[in-house]
């Protein structure tokens, strides 16, 4: 309830009572950052980490909310010169770095789409997102990739080219 004090011309209660709130927050934050944490943080042992591999995107990245249990797979492929993924699609999304190599892949709208050493690559889901992973190049493309999909699912599933494809089914 939204109550105001016999003043017509003051804020009501709730108003003042935020305002109150928000002072108090930002004083005791402004608290908390002056004190150093540094001794009272629990010093790591006996952990590495390793970068695998690392990648920037061009633009956001938007990863859909999966339903129920959900397998995460991270897995390296190498695409040798010459060769090819054949045209498939994925249960659910994967998001890639390509560590090495230019990936060109064949979407199901028949464009093309090449990604270079330290791209991001974000697939999307689903039959409508049919395509393919071709290494046009000299060297041999690698890809460190994440897979997240459907409990029980497989990582990819073969798929029949579109009728505009320039690269025929697998």
């Amino acid at each position: 309830m939204f109550t105001r004090d016999n003043n017509a011309t003051s804020k009501p209660r709730w108003k003042r009572r935020s305002v109150v709130a928000a002072a108090t927050l930002v004083g005791a934050l402004g608290m908390l950052a002056a004190v150093e944490t540094d001794g009272n943080a629990t010093p790591g042992s006996g952990v590495s980490a390793t970068v695998i591999a690392s990648g920037t995107s061009a633009d956001t990245l938007k990863l859909d909310h999966a339903d129920g249990a959900t397998d995460v797979v991270v897995r390296e492929i190498t695409i040798q010169p010459g060769g090819t993924t054949g045209w498939h699609y994925h249960p659910g999304q994967l998001i890639a770095v390509v560590k090495q190599g230019t990936l060109t892949r064949e979407m199901d709208d028949c464009t093309t789409v090449t990604s270079q050493a330290g791209d991001v690559v974000l697939e999307e889901a689903g039959t409508h997102h049919v395509h393919t992973g071709r290494n046009l190049g000299t060297v041999p493309v690698i890809l460190d990739v994440t897979y997240l999909v459907p409990h029980g699912s497989p990582l990819a599933v073969s798929a029949d080219a579109p009728a505009c494809a320039t690269t025929p089914a697998g």
